[in-house]
């Protein structure tokens, strides 16, 4: 009873918040908790950012089926300040998700905060979830700062 009111106030939640991706994904949940269908709930968690991920890789790489993106575009990536700034940050962000599993794997408790931190970050500062991978490089990231700044 305990995972129906969860989910009961992460639609409210979500309702108030304006989100709707995470007001559907609690319903959908709820509806799959009140029929009695939890035995699908460990393959939706262990498959379901999969198949998010696969859908959204999907939808970037569109314009290339579409041909919208042609050589000459691909060309000006590796010749422009924005294009080699974005393999950069590309090259980044693959780097963060490295280390992100890294603190994941020896603090496995910590996708408690990361999925609350991504709720509070959908629902107040209108972001989009991609990921649990990119929220633990960033709190690596943070990990390391404070450290730092702390002095070990």
């Amino acid at each position: 009873m305990n995972g129906e009111i969860l989910l009961v106030i992460l639609i409210i939640t979500g309702l108030i918040g304006r989100s709707p991706i995470i007001t559907t994904a609690a319903c959908i949940l709820l509806i799959i908790k009140l029929i009695h269908l939890e035995r699908y709930l460990p393959v939706i968690e262990r498959r379901g950012l999969e198949l998010g991920l696969l859908f959204l890789t999907m939808a970037v790489l569109v314009p290339f089926a579409s041909e919208k993106i042609g050589w000459r575009d691909i060309i000006h990536v590796f010749t422009s300040w924005p294009g080699i700034i974005a393999l950069a940050g590309g090259a980044a962000a693959t780097y963060m998700n490295a280390k992100g599993l890294e603190v994941l794997k020896i603090d496995p408790q910590l996708i408690v905060g990361l999925v609350i931190g991504s709720i509070l970050g959908i629902i107040f500062l209108r972001g989009i979830p991609v990921g649990p991978l990119m929220a633990a490089g960033i709190t690596a990231l943070f990990l390391k700062i404070f450290s730092f700044l702390i002095g070990r």
